[in-house]
C-alpha cells in the first residue's frame, strides 16, 4: 500500500495547524495540515512495516500513523498535543472522534518538561542568530513566545488552548521585528518563570493515562484486523 493511499483512504483525523490554528494568520500565511492515519492491521504482519509518518502528498501536509502519534502524545510532544487541540478540524471519522475524546488522557505535568525543553533549544538558536546576524528570526521568536504562553496556561488551568486570543497583535508585532530583542528576551524569561511556578501547583496529573490510551490502540488494531 502506497503512502498516498494510506493518507487518502485511511486518515482518521486531520486538521489545520500553524498560524491559522494559532490565530496568527496573515494574508501570506501558509496552510499547514496535520493528520493521523490508521494503517490496516494486516500490514504489520509481514516483514516490511507501514511507515510511522508520511510527508505529503499535498504541500505543507504531514501525517502520523496512529500508534506513533499516540506514543508522541504520551510523551507530551508539543507539536502532537497541539495537533489534538486544533480549532480547525478538516476530517474526522469515528476512530478520530474517539481519539479526540482522549485528549485529556495525554495531558500531564510532563508537558512542563517537554515544552520548556523545546523552548530552551529554540531560544538558544535565536540567541545564536543574534550573535551572528544581529537579529533573531522574528517569526520563530513569535512562535516561541506563543508556545511558552500556551505551556504556562496549560499548567495553570489543566487545559491546552492554542489560539493566542488577545495576544495576537503583540505577537504579530514581534514577527514584524517591531519589538526590541531585549524586550522579547525579557518576555520569554518571564513566561518561562511563570510556567515553572505553575508546574508546582498545576491541576494536571503527574503522568498521562497510558492504560486508557493503550486500550484504545488495542481495540482499534483489533477492529482493523477483521
Amino acid at each position: 500500500m502506497t503512502p498516498v493511499t494510506l493518507v487518502r483512504d485511511h486518515t482518521v483525523y486531520s486538521c489545520v495547524m500553524g498560524s491559522r490554528a494559532f490565530g496568527l494568520a496573515t494574508d501570506d500565511s501558509d496552510t499547514d495540515r496535520r493528520g493521523v492515519f490508521l494503517a490496516p492491521t494486516p500490514l504489520f504482519w509481514g516483514f516490511e512495516k507501514p511507515p510511522t509518518h508520511i510527508e505529503g502528498p499535498a504541500e505543507e501536509q504531514f501525517s502520523w500513523e496512529l500508534e506513533r502519534f499516540l506514543e508522541l502524545a504520551l510523551r507530551a510532544n508539543p507539536n502532537v498535543l497541539e495537533c489534538l487541540h486544533s480549532p480547525i478540524v478538516e476530517q474526522v471519522d469515528d476512530t478520530g472522534r474517539e481519539l479526540l475524546s482522549l485528549r485529556g488522557a495525554f495531558l500531564s505535568r510532563r508537558a512542563h518538561e517537554t515544552f520548556v525543553r523545546y523552548a530552551t533549544g529554540q531560544r538558544r538558536k535565536l540567541e545564536a542568530d543574534v550573535r551572528q546576524h544581529g537579529a533573531p528570526r522574528w517569526k520563530h521568536a513569535m512562535h516561541l513566545l506563543r508556545l511558552l504562553g500556551s505551556c504556562r496556561d496549560l499548567l495553570r488551568t489543566g487545559e491546552l488552548v492554542i489560539d493566542v486570543g488577545a495576544d495576537r497583535e503583540r505577537l504579530l508585532a514581534v514577527k514584524r521585528g517591531e519589538v526590541p530583542w531585549e524586550r522579547v528576551e525579557s518576555w520569554m524569561t518571564r513566561l518561562a518563570a511563570e510556567a515553572d511556578a505553575a508546574a508546582t501547583t498545576s491541576p494536571l496529573p503527574p503522568a498521562p493515562d497510558r492504560a486508557r490510551v493503550e486500550d484504545f490502540l488495542v481495540r482499534t488494531r483489533r477492529a482493523s484486523a477483521r
